[in-house]
């Protein structure tokens, strides 16, 4: 009887939210046809020697991901997208955090400005900023402004192609990518900031504590969460760099600069090496995908372990602060 009445209510509930779910309908047929099939298909397809224009489909099993295993430059780029990460999240999360708190500060009168600047490159075009950047760090003097200060002030004795070689062009994307960025963690971090009560810093100065044990023994902890999101988020957000990088170096030079998205993007749209006859390996390139994609939730879900880590944390400190 009290299964049946359970069942009977949730119909009741369903039916009187119906408009709810007709509006979201939209949302959810989208979100199905360039998200969900997507993935599916990518899955279906790494099991198949496939062009992605002809008819014929070979299906050949694991046979995509054992060449993949024995691919250097899939290995290389895969290195490549991790190391860009491992760079710029921390930089990014960082630099952000030390701007918010000095933008945080209500003595600093212009600090509204100075939020607008930091967040202006955010709202950029991507592509159309990478192209400018070409320019910036162009090795000819008179279109270079990088090299042209750089001369001008004796460090450097002669211009230097940033994005030309293949030693420090991975190097100068990543120091272009966290400056056009580090407003988005800046934002994070000033609302994360904003949430800790002011009542626990009164208290905690009326029991004698200062800036560095305030900030130390209430503001980290209390943040402490925020900061585990927040850098899901960039970590997440910087692995999907190909607007950028393809704007920016096109993975060049000799393949120094190309991350997965490129590598994958390459093999699925573009000449592949090795290949005879063929210009395209979709198939392939989904296998390609499907193991990046593992890889990233594998390293987002230790993250979501560490939150609820965080957030106990935080309210064990709230409730010292308060009593």
């Amino acid at each position: 009887m009290i299964a049946t009445e359970r069942r009977d209510t949730l119909r009741r509930r369903l039916w009187q939210a119906r408009w709810c779910y007709l509006f979201i309908l939209p949302g959810v047929v989208l979100a199905v046809l360039f998200s969900l099939w997507p993935i599916v298909a990518s899955g279906y397809y790494s099991f198949f020697d496939w062009d992605g224009i002809s008819k014929a489909m070979y299906y050949i099993g694991l046979g995509n991901y054992q060449e993949l295993i024995h691919d250097p430059y899939f290995w290389g780029a895969f290195g490549r997208s991790f190391l860009f990460m491992a760079v710029t999240v921390p930089v990014e999360v960082g630099l952000g955090l030390a701007l918010a708190i000095v933008l945080n500060d209500r003595a600093l009168r212009l600090a509204p400005i100075y939020r607008t600047l930091f967040f202006l490159p955010v709202v950029m075009t991507t592509a159309i900023m990478s192209i400018v950047m070409q320019f910036v760090f162009s090795p000819y003097t008179y279109q270079g402004v990088v090299n042209q200060a750089l001369i001008d002030l004796h460090i450097l004795g002669r211009p230097v192609g940033w994005l030309a070689n293949p030693q420090t062009v991975l190097w100068t994307a990543m120091a272009i990518f966290v400056w056009k960025w580090v407003g988005q963690p800046m934002v994070y971090w000033l609302a994360a900031l904003q949430t800790v009560p002011s009542e626990l810093h009164e208290a905690a100065r009326v029991d004698g504590a200062r800036g560095w044990q305030i900030a130390r023994s209430i503001t980290a902890p209390m943040v402490a969460p925020f900061g585990a999101i927040i850098a899901l988020i960039i970590a997440v957000g910087n692995l999907n760099v190909f607007a950028f990088l393809e704007a920016l170096t096109g993975g060049g030079p000799y393949f120094s600069s190309e991350t997965m998205e490129l590598y994958i993007y390459r093999m699925a749209f573009g000449a592949s090496m090795g290949s005879v006859g063929t210009t395209t390996r979709l198939g392939y390139a989904s296998a390609a995908a499907i193991f990046f994609g593992i890889c990233v939730i594998l390293i987002a879900l230790p993250q979501i372990g560490l939150l609820s880590v965080f957030q106990r944390r935080q309210i064990a400190v709230g409730r010292r602060g308060l009593t």
